[in-house]
């Protein structure tokens, strides 16, 4: 459970580097990233799978670049959603997802090692 928590608190924190890096994405303040980061959590565990799902074809014949597509629009939709947390439009949803993607695994990765 503390693990999980940490993880959260960990995603709102990229949230707010991505905002600080790429001004596309803004995000008003540290509540608004860790409901940003728990809607975007729950629409990634949730949402993401069915998307990736039915448009698989797709994705088969673009060898997975289709994938960034639905990162990208996925992030941006819930940047409409929670208010304090906006994305410019889908460009500025590619880039805050590939950023906060790349940000998440780094610091998980250093953070969180798996256990053999």
């Amino acid at each position: 459970m503390l693990t999980l928590i940490a993880r959260w608190i960990l995603n709102a924190a990229a949230l707010m580097l991505v905002a600080y890096l790429y001004p596309g994405v803004t995000v008003a303040s540290l509540f608004a990233a860790l409901i940003a980061a728990l809607v975007l959590g729950l629409v990634n565990a949730v949402v993401r799978p069915v998307l990736v799902l039915l448009t698989l074809p797709v994705t088969l014949l673009t060898l997975g670049l289709f994938l960034f597509v639905i990162n990208a629009l996925l992030f941006w939709f819930v940047g409409e959603v929670v208010q304090g947390f906006h994305v410019a439009g889908f460009v500025a949803g590619l880039i805050g997802s590939v950023l906060y993607s790349l940000i998440t695994l780094v610091t998980s990765w250093l953070l969180f090692p798996r256990k053999k």
